[in-house]
């Protein structure tokens, strides 16, 4: 995976995660932390699990190990939790700015919060990451048909598809 790849694979991992706060946006306050019965609950605690995942994983692609995940209970609604995710998903993208061949490839090592200590190359990290955002998105998506609201498309085609229509304006 070359570095170009990877920030291609990281505007769609940001495109995907607007798409889906802008879906959540659209709920009431009540739907927003209604409990489903999903892996994390609610939508609000499901976004929240995507966010904090990437807090963490970013301080792991820097060589810090966290013992625990950010706390995003003050989040009550979706424009706190969107602000929380504002700075982070900067911080994020600069770094993927950044990266180099060499970057991607460094083997990184760190400690999990229940698993250990692993160690693998950096891209395996990277892709790691989007495709975790990926799976819960999806589940935000059933979440949001559960409660009668409308569905979001955050396929990895249909962010190609909108950029292609973008570049061709």
């Amino acid at each position: 995976m070359t570095p170009e790849e990877m920030r291609t694979l990281y505007d769609y991992n940001a495109w995907a995660n607007h798409r889906s706060l802008g879906a959540a946006a659209n709920l009431t306050s009540e739907q927003f932390v209604q409990p489903l019965g999903s892996s994390f609950g609610s939508v609000r605690d499901t976004l929240a699990h995507i966010c904090g995942a990437e807090w963490i994983w970013l301080e792991r692609f820097q060589g810090r190990s966290p013992s625990s995940l950010p706390d995003v209970s003050e989040c009550a609604d979706v424009a706190s939790l969107r602000a929380k995710w504002t700075g982070q998903e900067a911080r994020l993208l600069a770094f993927v700015a950044r990266l180099t061949e060499e970057d991607l490839n460094r083997v990184m090592e760190y400690k999990t919060l229940k698993f250990g200590l692993y160690r693998n190359p950096l891209w395996q990290s990277m892709q790691h990451v989007v495709n975790h955002g990926t799976y819960h998105r999806g589940q935000i998506t059933t979440l949001l048909r559960q409660l009668g609201a409308q569905p979001i498309l955050t396929d990895l085609m249909h962010y190609y598809r909108e950029r292609a229509t973008a570049a061709s304006a």
